[in-house]
């Protein structure tokens, strides 16, 4: 039985990362295909996370805001 596609989504967390939902390639500068082991992930966006572009919720410990947030 297999899973039926998802349709991609990208949500901004406020003051976190972005989450992906579906079936997305993500793509490194390089060009190389980074691979994504769910169909779910958050990607960073305070740039302190250790596993980039995946969150690993650095941006709590350092009080990350987003632009939107910090008015």
């Amino acid at each position: 039985m297999s899973i039926p596609p998802v349709t991609p989504s990208i949500t901004a967390c406020p003051n976190g990362p972005l989450l992906v939902r579906g079936d997305v390639e993500i793509l490194a500068a390089s060009g190389e295909v980074i691979t994504a082991n769910r169909r779910t992930f958050a990607l960073c966006r305070c740039g302190v996370s250790t596993i980039k572009p995946f969150c690993d919720g650095s941006h709590k410990l350092i009080g990350f805001t987003t632009e939107a947030d910090a008015e």
